[in-house]
C-alpha cells in the first residue's frame, strides 16, 4: 500500500498566537481538501539567527502552549524543533514529531534525547554533510531504540552565503529505508546574505520541490506565512499561504506519474 505524501508546512517560526491560529486555520483548511500526511511546523526558537538582535520566538514555555491550542483547535499534528537535549522532553509532550535543526544534526546527546522520546524524528541533513554521512546520524538514533525517522535534505553549501541542491541527495538518502522529506523553502536561502540576516528567493521553491519529487522525495517540508515579506524570520525564502495548496497538487501529481 503506497503511503501519503507527507506535508510539513507553517511559520519559520511563532511570531505570536494570533498570527500562529490565522496560519493554522488556512493550512487546515488545505489539509483537509488533500489525501495527505499533514503536519503543522512553527518553532518557539530559532537559536541560531544571523544576528543577536533577530527575533528569535516567545521561547519554549510560551511557544509550547500555543502549539498545544494549535492542536487543539485545529487537530493538527505538530512538528518543533529543539537545540537542547533538555528540551526533548517538554516538547515531546506537545510534539507528534521532534526536529533536529541541520546544524545540529551530528550532536550525538541531541539525537539520543529526541529518539528516546519514542515519538518520530525528523532529521535535516546539515549543509557541510553529504548525503551517505547520514547513515551514521541514522544509526545513532536507531541505537537509541527509535525507528520512526525522516531525514531531510535542505540544500549543501556552495561558496559564499548560497546554497544548492543534489537531487542524488534524494536517493542517496532513501537507501536509509527512511522517508525523505525535501525542504523546499530553505533551500533557495542565502545563509547571512544580508548582512544581519538571511536572504533568499522564493521564486525558486516550485521548481525545486516539484523536481525532488520527481526525483523520490516522500514530502516536502515548506515554511509558509500570510505576508512573507512582514514576516519575523526567514520572509524572503517562505512562500505565501495561498500558494500552498496548488504546489502540493502539483507535487501529488508528479508523485503519482512516478508510483
Amino acid at each position: 500500500m503506497q503511503k501519503k505524501f507527507i506535508v510539513i508546512t507553517g511559520p519559520c517560526v511563532i511570531e505570536n498566537e494570533e498570527i500562529t491560529l490565522q496560519i493554522a486555520e488556512k493550512l487546515k483548511m488545505i489539509s483537509s481538501e488533500l489525501d495527505i500526511d499533514f503536519y503543522f511546523k512553527a518553532s518557539f526558537d530559532k537559536a541560531n539567527r544571523t544576528s543577536i538582535e533577530s527575533f528569535r520566538g516567545p521561547g519554549l514555555e510560551q511557544g509550547l502552549k500555543i502549539l498545544q491550542k494549535v492542536k487543539d483547535t485545529y487537530q493538527l499534528k505538530i512538528v518543533t524543533d529543539i537545540h537542547e537535549p533538555h528540551q526533548a522532553k517538554p516538547v515531546a509532550e506537545v510534539a507528534d514529531v521532534i526536529q533536529i535543526p541541520a546544524f545540529l544534526c551530528r550532536q550525538t546527546d541531541l539525537l539520543i534525547a529526541a529518539a528516546q522520546t519514542e515519538k518520530a524524528v525528523n532529521i535535516k541533513k546539515a549543509q557541510f554533510l553529504a548525503p551517505w554521512d547520514m547513515q551514521n546520524v541514522v544509526h545513532k538514533i536507531e541505537q537509541a531504540g527509535n525507528t520512526r525517522i525522516m531525514l531531510c535534505e535542505r540544500g549543501t553549501s556552495f561558496g559564499y552565503n548560497t546554497l544548492v541542491v543534489d537531487m542524488t541527495s534524494i536517493v542517496e538518502m532513501k537507501r536509509t529505508g527512511y522517508p525523505v522529506i525535501f525542504d523546499g523553502t530553505h533551500s533557495v536561502q542565502k545563509p547571512g546574505g544580508n548582512g544581519t540576516s538571511t536572504s533568499g528567493n522564493s521564486e525558486y521553491v516550485p521548481y525545486l520541490s516539484r523536481a525532488a519529487v520527481a526525483a523520490g522525495a516522500d514530502g516536502l517540508f515548506l515554511e509558509t506565512h500570510i505576508n512573507p515579506k512582514k514576516a519575523l524570520s526567514d520572509g524572503s525564502n517562505m512562500i505565501p499561504i495561498d500558494d500552498v495548496k496548488r504546489l502540493i497538487e502539483e507535487c501529488l501529481k508528479i508523485k503519482q506519474i512516478m508510483v
